[in-house]
């Protein structure tokens, strides 16, 4: 029985790591995320990217309420905060930053957006690409804010608790 429950662990683990390994591919002109573009990057999510809970392999997937992973490269969605739940303050942050991040799943899934840069910044102090998510003209960020699951970046971080 343990054998089969080992074993059982071993294969899962091995599918979920394969699944964030071998992703979908898209286009390289969707990689192009530098800040000097004249236009928005299109990235058709319908079509070429899938996104999951990040886990130990971050390819295409979402890290939480505010951060995905595209093709590989880091995303910090630059209008919007949202709670955290890497080192939360009080059992309410988690709650609510584990809402905003299983939303964020179910948004970039929908179909395609487009990632815009936002003032002179292309990235922050920790290496993300600083983007507004962009769909049907409408901010992803402002839709969580307007659910309840974020708040508009001010600058500096706010306590949650």
């Amino acid at each position: 029985m343990l054998l089969g429950l080992g074993l059982f662990s071993i294969l899962a683990t091995a599918g979920a790591l394969a699944i964030n390994w071998f992703g979908p591919v898209t286009e390289p002109a969707a990689l192009s995320l530098q800040a000097s573009e004249a236009r928005p990057t299109l990235i058709k999510a319908g079509a070429s990217a899938q996104f999951s809970i990040c886990g130990s392999v971050r390819r295409t997937c979402v890290v939480d309420g505010d951060t995905f992973w595209l093709d590989g490269v880091k995303i910090r969605i630059a209008d919007i905060d949202t709670p955290e739940i890497g080192q939360p303050q009080c059992d309410r942050e988690y709650q609510l930053g584990m809402k905003a991040t299983y939303r964020l799943v179910e948004l970039l899934n929908v179909g395609p957006f487009e990632l815009r840069t936002i003032g002179g910044r292309d990235e922050d102090r920790f290496g993300r690409k600083l983007r507004v998510v962009i769909r049907g003209g409408r901010s992803l960020g402002d839709q969580l804010v307007s659910e309840g699951l974020a708040r508009t970046w001010s600058g500096r971080r706010e306590p949650w608790c």
